[in-house]
Order: C-alpha cells, then structure tokens, then sequence
C-alpha cells in the first residue's frame, strides 16, 4: 500500500507597509526556511510591493508569483483564486511548504485570506499558519508620529469608501477614522471634512514607511490633491469633541 507523502504547510506571512525592516523576525525566519516563496505579482512585469519588501531577504529560495487581477468582477477574481489555489497545492501535496508574502498584516482586507479559503474549499486538509505584520494604518500613524488612538478612542476603519454617507456615519460615533484608498474619493471627501470641520485634525500619508513616502498635514490647504493609489487618510476629531472621554 503506498504511503501518502507529508502535505506541506501555507505560511501566510504579513511582510508590513514597505520597508522591508518591518518584517517580524519571525515572520523572517519563516519566509527564509522555506524552499518555496510565493507572493502576488507585480503588473506590467514589474515587482509587487510585497516582492519589493521581501527580496533583500531572500537567497535561494524558488520565487512563486501568484496573478490576482486588481478587478471588482466577482467570476474574474474567482477564477483567479481557483487558479492560485491549484498552483500551491502542486507543491503543497508532495509535502512542500510554501510562505506567501503579502504586504501589511496578514489578517487585514489580506490577498491571502482569499487564497486560503479557496485552498481549504478545494482541499480541507490543506495545512495552513498565519503570521501577523504591521498593517498601514499602524505604519501611517507612526510616519505622523502620533498614536492612532488614545485611551478610548473608538477607531473606524473604511476599507473603501462605497458612499459618503458610510463617511458621515462612522464620524458620528468613532473619534479615528482611518480611510483606504481615498485617492480615487478625495475631492468628496475633502467636502465632508470641511462640513464637519475636521480638516485641520486629518492627514494623508502616501507609501508609508518607503522610500517615496509622503505625509500631507492640515489638509485645508489641500482641496485638489492628485493621489496615488496607496494613499491613506486619518481623520482624528480634536480632543474637545470626541465622544469617548479619558
């Protein structure tokens, strides 16, 4: 009777915001011990963030860059995922373990939630570990150096901004809000800010923690910003009018 061979582990590893010292060591050792380093490819050929961060890292290890399209289509991201899945378990099932990089904290609107889902929907006795990284709002907050929270400061956190009214909502209850991708919603949100005299208390920073990193404070002198797609915005309610007190 033939023995099946050991299935091999998916180490989902969050490599941080960008500078590649903000790796957890063991985040580190793991991604330098495995023979198999997968991570999402860059468009145009060119490298990911993810790849950017990790490559003074890595030495001979075999380099698996993974497509996931930047799309909103649910059958096209699907398929995607599917493909993905089917990739790392070639290599999973003859008993290899594989880190997949992926740029912030692992747990955090992740690349990689999705791909281990679909693995364990295809194979449910795939092996799967997460190690956490530092995620952006953390990384942004630092590059402002400030905290992101004080005491009880209730924080928000906007993935992506659907309608401004989910804006609106939040700043009625959180004293922080952080904002994603806000460059393709700025001009709106910059209106919704001004109406609720926040400008003065919000900031943006751009690529935190790289080299091309770019901070924007008071944002009442910046009605037209032209962002980039890695922007992030926080709106901190000055300390006279948060709900939370200390």
């Amino acid at each position: 009777m033939a023995i099946s061979p050991q299935i091999g582990t998916l180490y989902g590893i969050g490599v941080g915001p960008g500078d590649s010292d903000l790796i957890s060591v063991k985040g580190l050792n793991r991604l330098q011990n495995c023979p198999i380093v997968a991570y999402p490819a860059g468009l145009q050929g060119k490298p990911g963030i993810a790849e950017q961060i990790i490559s003074p890292w890595l030495s001979s290890q075999y380099r698996l860059p993974l497509i996931f399209p930047y799309v909103q289509e649910p059958e096209q991201l699907n398929e995607a995922w599917q493909r993905a899945a089917k990739i790392v378990w070639k290599f999973l099932g003859k008993g290899q373990d594989i880190a997949f990089a992926c740029e912030g904290d692992i747990g955090m609107y992740s690349t990689f939630t999705y791909l281990a889902d679909t693995l364990i929907n295809l194979h449910p006795q795939a092996l799967i570990q997460r190690i956490p990284g530092i995620s952006s709002p953390m990384a942004a907050a630092a590059a402002l150096n400030v905290p992101l929270t004080y005491q009880r400061d209730r924080l928000a956190i906007l993935p992506t901004l659907q309608r401004l009214e989910n804006l609106t909502e939040a700043l009625t209850w959180a004293d922080v809000v952080v904002l994603f991708k806000v460059s393709s919603v700025y001009p709106q949100v910059w209106q919704v800010l001004k109406q609720h005299n926040l400008l003065q208390s919000s900031s943006i920073v751009i690529r935190a923690s790289t080299a091309e990193q770019e901070i924007y404070h008071n944002l009442e002198q910046y009605p037209d910003l032209e962002l980039p797609y890695f922007s992030l915005l926080i709106i901190t309610k000055p300390t006279g009018s948060k709900s939370s007190s200390g």
